[in-house]
């Protein structure tokens, strides 16, 4: 069986594990690996993480954050999407990179505010916490923020993100123009004049 088959079966089935164990939260265990290895909603990212050689890195990197889409984000992709990922180990590198920024970056730093951080693929993540109660990452929301590992954070999110799913900046709407002055009231018609004698 191919890895990507592996990957697959392993979503499914943490999915079929039952919603109590897909929602019990995400508690931290030693470093953001370890922490992720440990949490049965992380199968397929961790798998991926381990086929793509970037696993020793959330082990030893101090001081990062890792966005880490659940199985069920994994699942969500469009069919034959997570096969064409694994089977494109440059491609999935990338995009794993793409979920880590080399900072610590916890939720009150997102809440009230939006723009754009890089990214470790080095192209940027935009963070969104700019509607009450909600902090995106990309496309992704932020269903539990702030897992303090020994090494980093964890921000858990419900989507695989994607580079440049939205816009860094938002289009501010147009101003609505000004009405057209009325016309100019039309001159009064002079008085025809009168003759001289």
């Amino acid at each position: 069986m191919t890895l990507h088959r592996l990957l697959a079966a392993a979503a499914a089935i943490s999915l079929m594990a039952g919603a109590a164990a897909a929602q019990a939260p995400l508690v931290a265990n030693g470093d953001v690996m370890t922490t992720l290895r440990t949490n049965t909603q992380f199968t397929t990212f961790v798998k991926a993480l381990d086929a793509t050689n970037l696993s020793s890195l959330l082990q030893k990197q101090p001081g990062i954050t890792v966005f880490a889409p659940t199985d069920a984000a994994f699942a969500a992709l469009p069919p034959g999407e997570l096969d064409k990922m694994m089977a494109d180990k440059p491609g999935l590198q990338k995009l794993l990179v793409y979920h880590l920024i080399n900072a610590k970056i916890d939720s009150t730093k997102i809440k009230g505010a939006r723009g754009p951080v890089p990214a470790g693929s080095g192209d940027k993540i935009v963070l969104d916490g700019t509607t009450e109660g909600v902090l995106k990452a990309e496309n992704a929301t932020i269903t539990q923020s702030d897992v303090q590992a020994s090494n980093g954070l964890i921000q858990v999110v419900d989507q695989v993100m994607k580079p440049n799913s939205v816009p860094e900046v938002v289009a501010q709407p147009e101003p609505e123009a000004a009405p057209a002055p009325p016309p100019a009231p039309e001159p009064a018609p002079k008085a025809p004049a009168k003759k001289k004698k």
